[in-house]
């Protein structure tokens, strides 16, 4: 692109839009010609109107879960466009929503029997609270809490971030929020108890061979038991998301605590919601995180991934036993008095179609198993480099944990912005990946090759080694 037509979109974009999760002051005072402007993509590649291309290493945000221009996604997207684009879900319906409803439906957990559209993670979580706090009003019980753990994060509305408990994104609306209860975050890098992975339930048998302070014994989950047993006929719903705290660092949860978090909440009566808006569609290795440890939830939020990263879409499933608590006479007014404009839109649903159709046609989750290894073998690699405390990760879903001591764990401090100036020199490289603090997060397609992960690793090595 000519330089003068480029910096005149540059100097647009700064006087004309404000950036989502960005100080803008920064992006102001920024080099002039630094911000890339992306112009096309194809596969795991974005090309900038230069014309250079970047493996994009999250995904676009963790949504484009097949890659850019997936052919089978864009040929239905284009025949639909050929019928009708939208058309409100109030009072009418739709072919492309209708049979999105029905393969949800047989991959979902089998308790889940129905499906609510909106719009995107934040509303298909706020969808969830909302159903879960007015069934219980039919049952003439008044429950105006909720529980969710500390470093959780449910989206940026104010019901999502309610239930959220990372304070950057919540102190500053504390007051317009309502109340939750927060349990301690299953971090064990950071705990404060130990410093090894345990199993649950959380038992002594199970802690025996494990080196930790003699004081663990799986506090993390004890915290929950704690409030339920204390709290339970306040509490309208427990939240979780499965395996992953994804917008915390890549905090990957223990194995069986998720089950043990389940049991919980069904001894204590407690509906169980689990967000899988970042870890549905295969991320963890299987289709849902929840799969991996058996859990059927009373909610599955789903978002992101769903549609392949080509139009926003949501979904919260549920049970019949939710759903038929809003079922009676219309003057008695137990409608679920929720909808968004864009509910069910027709392009999102046939997007979405496509992308479970080529998951299956292609068998795209058989073939991922061999990549996620790769993965792993990579990973072991970098673990050894002396910048790096911990990495997390769970099918192909990172968080890797940059540290000035890597003996002590201590981070560096945040004032030095490492995490982003790592991301940033990456570009150099041809690499996009984006970080949370001090931790690298990578999101990687499901169609990403063995070369193109292998290619993002060793240039992770590479800035460290100049750090």
């Amino acid at each position: 692109m000519d330089n003068k037509i480029k910096m005149a979109l540059i100097n647009s974009d700064k006087n004309n839009i404000w950036h989502p999760f960005t100080q803008m002051a920064d992006w102001l005072n920024d080099d002039p010609g630094k911000p890339l402007i992306i112009d096309r993509a194809k596969g795991s590649y974005l090309y900038d109107v230069d014309g250079k291309k970047y493996l994009d290493g999250v995904s676009s945000l963790w949504v484009t879960l097949l890659g850019h221009r997936n052919p089978g996604i864009d040929k239905v997207v284009k025949k639909q466009i050929d019928k009708v684009s939208h058309t409100t879900f109030l009072g009418l319906t739709h072919k492309p929503a209708i049979d999105l409803s029905e393969k949800l439906l047989k991959i979902l957990p089998d308790n889940l029997k129905k499906i609510f559209y909106s719009d995107d993670g934040s509303t298909a979580v706020e969808v969830a609270l909302k159903m879960a706090y007015q069934h219980w009003q039919f049952k003439n019980e008044k429950r105006n809490f909720f529980l969710s753990l500390k470093n959780a994060y449910h989206g940026d509305t104010i019901g999502a971030v309610s239930v959220s408990s990372v304070d950057l994104f919540q102190s500053r609306f504390r007051s317009l929020l309502f109340k939750s209860y927060f349990a301690m975050s299953p971090y064990c890098y950071r705990c404060i108890y130990r410093k090894k992975e345990i199993k649950f339930p959380a038992t002594a048998e199970n802690f025996k061979d494990h080196n930790m302070q003699m004081n663990c014994r799986g506090q993390c989950i004890k915290e929950v038991e704690s409030i339920l047993a204390e709290n339970n006929k306040k509490i309208a719903a427990a939240v979780i998301e499965p395996l992953n705290q994804a917008a915390s660092g890549m905090i990957i949860i223990p194995k069986g605590y998720l089950k043990e978090y389940a049991n919980l909440c069904k001894q204590y009566g407690i509906p169980l919601i689990c967000d899988e808006v970042a870890t549905g569609f295969g991320r963890t290795g299987k289709m849902f995180a929840v799969e991996h440890e058996d859990v059927k939830p009373d909610f599955i939020c789903l978002s992101k991934g769903i549609t392949g990263g080509y139009m926003p879409l949501a979904v919260t499933a549920t049970t019949n036993e939710i759903y038929n608590a809003f079922l009676g006479k219309y003057e008695e007014f137990k409608t679920f008095f929720h909808g968004h404009s864009y509910t069910a839109n027709p392009l999102a649903c046939a997007a979405a179609n496509a992308v479970l159709d080529t998951l299956k046609q292609n068998k795209i989750l058989q073939k991922l198993q061999s990549k996620i290894k790769h993965l792993e073998k990579e990973l072991t690699s970098l673990s050894k480099h002396n910048r790096v405390g911990n990495i997390r990760h769970c099918g192909v879903m990172v968080g890797i944990e940059i540290v000035e001591d890597k003996k002590t764990g201590k981070p560096y401090n945040s004032k030095l912005k490492i995490g982003a100036k790592i991301c940033a020199d990456l570009r150099k490289h041809g690499i996009i990946i984006r970080n949370l603090g001090n931790t690298l997060v990578l999101f990687l397609h499901l169609t990403m090759t063995n070369r193109e992960t292998s290619k993002i690793i060793s240039a992770i090595k590479i800035e460290l080694d100049n750090l």
